[in-house]
């Protein structure tokens, strides 16, 4: 048995070979202190949540973290505090599955169109045709507008999928402005090389039809690689929404079946990612007025299509 003195050396030899990002120890194996007296630690351990004095030093009991963790040799210490899921093998956290991910949001139509009719009537190429600038939307019988509706829906479409790790890049800023035109609602996703796209709105349908509908891309000039893909999105952000809203298909076009295809909308002929357009409800009819107008319902539609969208992108 060894004298209880060298014990207490060795001990103190390999604390001090533990330590990490210290200046060196002294012969007890004392962490050396800097010319200021503080203990040098690596950078960045403020943005980890340890408390730090002026220098960057850990002070208190946060600077027992830095001790290491003996664990037998041959093994791998299991970082502190780590309860949540690992990684997939994509990489991505399975908390956070759209990690890395550019996901393009537009929230159809904007606050001020109606008052700006000389920017919106403008003609602006569509791929196939000139359409209007954009539109002000429609609104429930109450006076509740379309552009209300789908800024509000976005807005927490977009922390729901920051929530999950994606990059979300939006078409407006605000619902108090104007446009903008249909061609650059299509150039920020495609700008932005977007994973998937999708623009948020409401109908305007009969007062006797009701429910949802998505609308898919027809082949226009050069979108042919996006219509597959489109449509992928479009069946899966369909049953997420049917699921997770409760709401059904739309009863008055489509025969029902709550998709259908279009070339006469640019947003989607000029589309160069997989895109799709929702119509969430009509506005014009009193049952699926009194969702649109609940919070909690555009809640519920904003989590639903974030469920149709992750399928998509990750299944």
């Amino acid at each position: 048995m060894l004298p209880s003195r060298a014990v207490r050396h060795l001990a103190s030899l390999a604390l001090c070979a533990g330590v990490i990002a210290t200046t060196g120890c002294t012969a007890q194996g004392a962490v050396q202190t800097s010319p200021t007296g503080q203990g040098v630690v690596s950078s960045g351990i403020a943005s980890s949540g340890i408390a730090s004095s002026g220098t960057g030093a850990p002070s208190g009991p946060a600077a027992a973290s830095l001790l290491p963790t003996l664990t037998p040799s041959g093994t791998t210490p299991t970082p502190s505090g780590s309860t949540g899921p690992g990684p997939t093998p994509s990489g991505r956290s399975t908390a956070r599955p759209l990690t890395g991910l550019v996901i393009a949001l537009d929230a159809g139509h904007n606050g001020r169109n109606a008052s700006a009719p000389s920017i919106v009537n403008r003609q602006v190429w569509v791929g196939n045709g000139y359409k209007n600038c954009d539109t002000s939307g429609t609104e429930t019988n109450a006076g509740y507008p379309e552009h209300a509706f789908t800024w509000d829906v976005v807005t927490r479409l977009a922390a729901e999928l920051r929530r999950r790790g994606a990059r979300v890049v939006l078409t407006r800023s605000s619902d108090t402005g104007i446009g903008p035109c249909l061609p650059e609602r299509a150039a920020v996703a495609n700008r932005n090389r977007a994973a998937a796209a999708i623009s948020v709105h409401a109908d305007g349908g009969p007062a006797s039809g009701r429910g949802f509908h998505v609308i898919l891309p027809k082949r226009v000039g050069a979108n042919a690689p996006i219509i597959a893909p489109s449509r992928r999105l479009g069946l899966a952000v369909r049953a997420a929404f049917l699921k997770g809203t409760g709401e059904p298909y739309a009863t008055y076009l489509a025969g029902g079946t709550g998709l259908t295809a279009r070339s006469d909308l640019g947003g989607l002929n000029l589309s160069r990612v997989p895109k799709v357009f929702i119509e969430c409800g009509n506005m014009r009819n009193a049952s699926d007025a009194a969702r649109l107008t609940s919070p909690a319902w555009r809640q519920r539609a904003a989590v639903a299509i974030a469920d149709g969208m992750t399928h998509f992108l990750v299944g």
